[in-house]
């Protein structure tokens, strides 16, 4: 099965699908209406958001985002890595580790030196692949890790890069 990852920028016609996706996994109850998730999905041009789309068989069957706030009660945290979602008929195939890897390179080519996340279900993932639990806390009455990623700077990636030529 092919696999591609392409941004909401570069495929606007993606932005229904994943301002659907984002409303029922993430948004709904939460005091935002689907309008305005939907708007917020339809964002102009600009380094945040950026979503990132998987397409398999070039269907969309998941996306991540770079967001530059994502958690209310931390305003001083930035940027953030947030909804990262699956189709549940998708799940299981490392598509969420191909999203995850796909904004941190996105993030990291924008020379941001540090992401974070909060997931109440996926710690285990997100530590496989290289984030770190900093703090446990609880969020409107239930329990969250709040995680971070330090990336490779932007001449570690170049170094990474020429070491690749050889």
């Amino acid at each position: 099965m092919p696999h591609a990852i392409v941004t909401t920028s570069e495929r606007p016609d993606l932005a229904p699908v994943t301002a659907r996706w984002r409303w029922e996994a993430f948004a709904q109850g939460q005091g935002r209406t689907f309008a305005e998730v939907a708007a917020a999905e339809a964002a102009g041009p600009g380094p945040m958001p950026r979503t990132c789309v998987l397409l398999a068989d070039g269907e969309p069957v998941g996306m991540a985002s770079l967001a530059a706030h994502d958690l209310d009660p931390r305003p001083d945290l930035t940027p953030w890595l947030a909804g990262v979602f699956v189709a549940p008929h998708a799940r299981g195939r490392g598509h969420a580790a191909r999203l995850v890897a796909a904004v941190e390179a996105q993030a990291a080519s924008l020379g941001i030196p540090t992401m974070w996340l909060y997931t109440r279900s996926a710690e285990a993932l997100y530590a496989r692949i290289g984030w770190r639990t900093v703090e446990s806390f609880a969020y409107r009455g239930k329990a969250y890790a709040l995680m971070r990623r330090d990336l490779p700077s932007r001449s570690r990636l170049d170094q990474l890069d020429r070491a690749k030529g050889c």
